[in-house]
Order: structure tokens, then C-alpha cells, then sequence
């Protein structure tokens, strides 16, 4: 590439390298022994050298990690059962934290939840000090369970969990006084209101606010002796003590789960867990997660290459978590409890996840992703007849699209379609912001300011253009689906809108202020988490039209323009700008956040597929077990989209445009690869032939393949690829 610099030259020339020497040594990965592939503390720590962060840190705050748990949960869980070592923070664990303050019940990574944080304890304690230092040499993960000894208590805790319930064993020191502390009055949401009590002679239950009332229901081995208050100017805890606690039996608990009621909590207790041992309830969940991640089986690569691969594809299957109870009913939008045929899901994170997890979270379980589709409709229906939209934009749309277009059909098309019309063409609250002027003019002015603070929130215009044309694509989709061609030929029209904040004179999709001027005060390497870009700068905003990418470089003079570009995206090094979720950054492109993770196969369409791949792996041998654990991801995981996207370049198919069925073909890091699909049962294999990162040519069922995309109905039937590399 033109003006690379020394030191990525050399990344790259060590990842090619690596890569064709590790390639002709494989292994293959046996089916029944995958979850011991999975490391739960890959993405739990933090990036903190310049080397990795793209920039010298002066904040006091840390910058972003993956923001992963390594505590217990299921696929798509209402539970996830997970240490606190910090509040409030993502996943409420830091992998450099030496503390924990107890074992909280909900996660997702975006500083909320962490319903009923309980911390085993004897001796001493204070309301506002209570927490106990570990050891990671006395600390270990696996999927279903995690375990760690406390060191202040002398506790040795072990976690694992069903998919409404947690099961907590503590092994104390015979001589010790077993207690509890139910902290109560503390998550990542601040709750205001919260109810415990004693209900039996080994039971416990209420409730806690904060982003949902959940309810608890809890069983002992132990007999309760009473639940008290205990309280001092700064906190206030819940104490749960136990007769004849003393002797070597560990105090096992088991608690049930529901956002609806303590009877339902109570059900679901009964239902999933109440009479199994510990042993039982972690066997299942492993035998849950093998199943699970047995739908891909690759064969070659490094052992560090498999790790990674089974540890992302275990991570994109955390979120959305279930919010229904085994009898069927949930507490819908309006607060009313409503019971349903299907599973009620939490929103998916749109923005983040449209991109590639959902998809991927469809090819393996169609089920729950029909459901969750059913719940958005649900939502969708009564609160505005919106579709709900998250963050910042849309995107159910790709959502819907992408699985329809798949051949995932278990829902109302026509409902969810009503929704997401509404959601293009009708400005109101519960759509998408800015829609009105949107329509009007066909882009989304900014301020007309100057020195815009990296933090400071306006309309993230330009990038809120750009997806809300995708969108309108997706939307179009389902139109021409439902032969609505009205409103098809209109959305199809909208979908042309990301070219009118392109700015032929720099070659940036740039922010233009109401008169349609452009914005003045334009650097391109400047962060903004809301002024033009959303969580990026102009670099990083580029080439982001997965419906039109042809149509993207012909805004350009040449293809050859379209390569310099891009080489100077992945060569030149970024201006050392401070923001603290943009991190890990390849010359100027950074990984760490999800606006720019299309960027790379543009090179496609500039006719260089080579390049892209050297960018694709670099990125995938450099970019996940980073720092000086190995254990950091470059930025934050998003609820599954980092993950998704290594699983799919991984194995060489990605979701390029994600409402189409097809996937654009990349070279896998494995020889073979066998994906069993949740559809159909059927198995499509891809497999790699050669140690070169260029592609000479693609078959699909013997058959050569015409141009880059490999149509998802080709493989759903069962056929092979072989991907030909020189």
C-alpha cells in the first residue's frame, strides 16, 4: 500500500506470515468438548498502553474494554449471575479490579442492570464496607459457571444458573458463621424502591427497582433465622442469617426470577431448578452451550485461533435476554402483565448488533429470534405504533428484512411492516429523531458551531443520513415483499439520501448546517460522540452504503481513488485525539467502535479484494486478545456485534448488507468449516483451499460463483464452498 507506515507494513507482513505457517498445522475441534474452547474472561479487561488505545491517555476514567461478564448465563437468559468488582461500569466486572461486592443477577455491558447483587460473608461487616478482595489464581470461568474465593471471607463462591434462575453455593470454613448480604439498594440503575423479607423457614423474597421491578424468590439449605436492615450514613444492606450456621456444609441458594410477580418468581424457581443438585444445574448448562456452539465446527487453526473464535461465538449469544415466565406471561409496554405463546424478549441494541449478531443469532436459533421479532411487535403496537428504535436511529427494519429474506417466516410480516413504515415516513415521538427535515430535504442538518467538545450531544447528522438511508432500504424490502410498490419505489427513492452529505471536494460524508452549507470547522480525525458523527470522525464514516456500494464508489473520480482512500484509512496513522470509546485503531481506522466495521470490504468494489483481507486479518489475529492479558477486545463488544464479527470473517462469510440473504465472502482463518443451520438441520461446509489471501476463485456446490456474495438460499440447502486462494 502507498505511505505505510513502518509499523504497520510490518503487522501486516507478520499476520500474513503467521497466518500461512499456523494455516498448514490444523487440528480438528471436536463437537462435545467445545465449551472447554471458551474463555469467559475474553473482554473483561481494559486497554490502557497508547500502543493499544490509538492515543495517551490524560482522563482519569478508564477508557472502554469489551464491557464482558465472565459470570454464569444461558443462551439468551433472563439471568446472568456475575461478580461486581465496580459501580456503575459496564458489565459491573473489571478484570483489573482486585474487589468484589457481590454477585449480581442481570447484565448486559451497558451500565445498567445488575438487579440483587448478593456477597456471601462472616465475621464483621459495615453497610458501607463489606467488600472482599480476590485473586485471579483463585478465580476460574466456564460457560454455565464461574468460580472465586473471597478472600476477606475465606469463601470459596461458586455460580450457575438456568435461564430464570441462579444457583449460588458457598463453601465456608467450618468454624465460620454463615451470612448473606442482599445489597439491596444497589445496582447500576440506583433503585429507589426495593422489599425483602423472610417467607418460610428457609425462604426469602421481594423486590427491586431499576430498569424493570424484578422479583425474587429464594431457598436455603439452611433454615433462615431472620433478614434485617442494617444501615449507616452512606448505605443500607440486607442481612440474611441462619440458624445452626456453622459446620462444613456449604449454604447452597437457590433463587427464582420475574418481572411480573414473586408467585411467578417462585414458578419459575419450581419449574427450572428447585429440585436438581448444583452439579446437575451446571452439567445442563454446559450440555446447553454445547449444543449451542456446536452449530459451527472448524477444523485448523491455532489453539489460540479456536479459543477466540468459540469464546466471540459464545459471547454473541448473550443478548437480548428473556423476559417471560414459564407460565407465558411478561409486563408488557404499558406495564400490564399479559401472557403470550411466545418468549418476550428485551430490545435488541439496534445500532450495534443490525450489523451482524442478529443475523448470526437467526441462522442458529430462528426460534428466539422470531420471538424476539414478536416481542418488538408487541412493544411496537403499544407505545405509538412505532417500532421501537434504539440509541440513537432504526434498524429493526434490517432485522426484520434479513431474517424474512432467510426464510424465517414464524411471525406477522404485515404487523411488523405497519410499524416500520410508520418508523420511515411519519415523524413522532417513539420514531426516528429528525425524521421531518430528514424528509423534507433528504439529509439532517447540524448546529452551525465551532470547537465542539468530543462529549457534547447534537444530532450525529451525518450519521443518522447515512443509516437511516439503509434503512429505508431494508424497509423497501419488506414493501416489495408485501407488493406494497407505492411505498417501495418511495423508500427505494430515499435510499439514495446518503449522497447528499457527500463532500466530493474532500471525499468525506460531511455535516452540512440548515442553509445547506457545509460545516466550516471540519477536521476528519476529530471525534464526536454527537456532532455529525455518532461515536466517530469523518474516517471512520466513510463508505457506508451496504445497499449501493457500487453506486457509493461512483461518487468518487475512479476506483482508484476509492484504494487510495482507503489506504490512507489503514496506513496513515490517527492524530492521537483522546475519546474513550474510540479505541484500537489500525492507522486511522479504529476497531473499537462499530460505525466503520463495513469500511474494509469497500476495497471489494475497487476491485483490490486482496487488500481487504490484509486488513481483515490483521484485524482478527490483532485486534481481539489484546493487552497484556490477551484477554481485551479493541473496543467495547456492543452486546455481541464485535463478537458476531469476528465469528463471521472467522469462518469467510459476513453480512455486508444484512437485510439482503447473502453474505459477502471472505478468506476463513480455518480450512474447513461445517455450519449446522437452525432453519432447516442442514449443513453447509466451507472450506479453503490454499495459503494465499487473494481469492482466485469461489464454487458453491461445484458450481463457480458470480462476483463476491454467496446467496444465503445456496447454502441453506447444504452445499459447499470451496474458496480458492493464491
Amino acid at each position: 500500500m502507498p505511505h505505510e507506515n513502518n509499523k504497520n507494513r510490518k503487522v501486516m507482513k507478520k499476520t500474513l506470515t503467521l497466518l500461512v505457517c499456523l494455516f498448514i498445522s490444523g487440528q480438528l475441534v471436536q463437537a462435545e468438548n467445545l465449551t472447554g474452547k471458551v474463555n469467559p474472561f475474553i473482554g473483561t479487561t481494559t486497554l490502557w498502553s497508547p500502543a493499544d488505545l490509538g492515543y495517551t491517555r490524560t482522563e482519569t476514567k478508564r477508557a472502554w474494554g469489551a464491557e464482558s461478564f465472565p459470570g454464569s448465563a444461558l443462551p439468551n437468559a433472563m439471568v446472568q449471575l456475575t461478580p461486581v468488582t465496580m459501580y456503575p461500569s459496564g458489565s459491573g466486572y473489571q478484570y483489573e479490579d482486585h474487589q468484589i461486592y457481590g454477585f449480581a443477577h442481570t447484565c448486559k455491558g451497558h451500565w445498567n442492570l445488575l438487579h440483587l447483587p448478593i456477597m456471601p460473608a462472616t465475621g464483621r461487616f459495615y453497610p458501607d464496607n463489606f467488600c472482599s478482595w480476590f485473586s485471579h489464581a483463585n478465580e476460574s470461568a466456564h460457560p454455565g459457571y464461574y468460580q472465586v474465593y473471597l478472600d476477606r471471607y475465606h469463601v470459596n463462591a461458586e455460580l450457575t444458573s438456568t435461564l430464570r434462575c441462579g444457583f449460588h453455593r458457598y463453601t465456608f470454613r467450618a468454624d465460620d458463621e454463615k451470612r448473606l448480604i442482599v445489597d439491596i439498594t444497589r445496582s447500576n440503575n440506583r433503585p429507589r424502591t426495593w422489599k425483602i423479607e423472610k417467607s418460610g423457614a428457609n425462604t426469602f423474597q421481594g423486590f427491586q427497582d431499576g430498569e424493570g421491578r424484578i422479583y425474587f424468590y429464594a431457598v436455603a439449605n439452611h433454615d433462615v433465622s431472620e433478614v434485617s436492615i442494617q444501615k449507616d450514613f452512606r448505605h443500607q444492606i440486607a442481612v440474611v442469617d441462619f440458624l445452626n450456621n456453622k459446620g462444613s456444609r456449604a449454604l447452597e441458594l437457590k433463587i427464582g426470577f420475574s418481572f411480573v410477580s414473586i408467585a411467578n418468581a417462585k414458578q419459575n424457581l419450581e419449574a427450572e431448578m428447585l429440585g436438581k443438585s448444583f452439579e446437575q444445574v451446571r452439567q445442563e448448562a454446559d450440555n446447553i452451550w454445547n449444543k449451542q456452539l456446536g452449530h459451527i465446527q472448524v477444523e485448523g487453526g491455532t489453539q489460540k485461533q479456536q479459543t477466540m473464535f468459540y469464546s466471540t461465538l459464545y459471547r454473541a449469544f448473550l443478548w437480548p435476554a428473556l423476559r417471560s415466565d414459564v407460565n407465558g406471561e411478561y409486563t408488557d409496554e404499558q406495564g400490564r402483565v399479559c401472557k403470550a405463546d411466545f418468549r418476550y424478549y428485551t430490545n435488541p441494541s439496534f445500532w450495534d448488533t443490525y450489523r451482524n449478531k442478529l443475523i448470526l443469532l437467526g441462522m442458529i436459533n430462528p426460534d428466539v429470534a422470531t420471538d424476539i421479532i414478536k416481542s418488538i411487535i408487541d412493544k411496537g403496537e403499544k407505545a405509538g405504533g412505532y417500532m421501537p428504535t434504539f440509541f440513537h436511529g432504526d434498524h429493526a427494519s434490517t432485522f426484520v428484512a434479513g431474517l424474512w429474506l432467510r426464510g424465517i417466516k414464524g411471525f406477522d410480516l404485515q404487523r411488523a411492516y405497519k410499524l416500520l413504515l410508520k418508523n420511515a415516513t411519519v415523524p413522532g415521538r417513539g420514531g426516528r429523531p429528525w425524521l421531518e427535515e430528514y424528509l423534507k430535504q433528504g439529509w439532517i442538518a447540524e448546529k452551525d458551531t465551532t470547537n465542539v467538545p468530543t462529549w457534547d450531544e447534537y444530532k450525529a447528522s451525518v450519521t443518522k443520513t447515512q443509516e437511516y438511508a439503509y434503512d429505508d432500504y431494508a424497509t423497501a424490502l419488506i414493501a416489495r415483499e408485501l407488493k406494497d410498490k407505492k411505498n417501495y419505489q418511495l423508500l427505494m427513492q430515499h435510499s439514495q439520501n446518503y449522497k447528499n452529505l457527500f463532500d466530493a471536494s474532500t471525499g468525506f460524508w460531511r455535516g452540512r448546517i440548515a442553509d445547506g452549507s457545509w460545516i466550516k470547522d471540519f477536521d476528519p480525525w476529530y471525534p464526536y460522540y454527537a456532532y455529525m458523527y455518532r461515536e466517530a470522525d469523518a474516517w471512520n464514516s466513510l463508505f457506508f452504503a451496504p445497499h449501493d456500494p457500487e453506486g457509493m464508489v461512483a461518487l468518487y473520480p475512479s476506483k482508484k481513488a476509492v484504494e487510495l482512500k482507503l489506504d490512507s484509512l489503514f496506513t496513515q496513522p490517527n492524530h492521537g485525539y483522546e475519546a474513550w470509546n474510540l479505541t484500537g485503531f489500525l492507522g486511522t481506522y479504529c476497531h473499537g467502535n462499530q460505525p466503520g466495521h463495513s469500511i474494509p470490504y469497500t476495497y471489494y468494489f475497487a476491485d483490490k479484494q486482496e487488500k481487504a483481507q490484509v486488513v481483515i486479518d490483521s484485524l482478527l489475529n490483532h485486534y481481539y486478545g489484546m493487552g497484556e492479558e490477551g484477554l481485551a477486545y479493541a473496543g467495547m463488544d456492543d452486546a455481541g456485534e464485535m463478537s458476531s464479527w469476528y465469528v463471521l470473517n472467522a469462518i469467510g462469510i459476513y453480512t455486508y448488507s444484512p437485510a439482503d440473504p447473502q453474505y459477502i465472502v471472505t478468506v476463513p482463518l480455518f480450512n474447513k468449516v461445517r455450519f449446522t443451520l437452525g432453519t432447516t438441520g442442514n449443513t453447509f461446509t466451507i472450506r479453503r483451499e490454499g495459503s494465499g489471501r487473494k481469492i482466485s476463485q469461489i464454487t458453491v456446490g461445484g458450481k463457480p460463483l458470480k462476483g463476491w456474495f454467496v446467496p444465503h438460499a445456496q447454502l441453506a440447502k447444504g452445499a459447499e464452498m470451496l474458496i480458492k486462494t493464491e
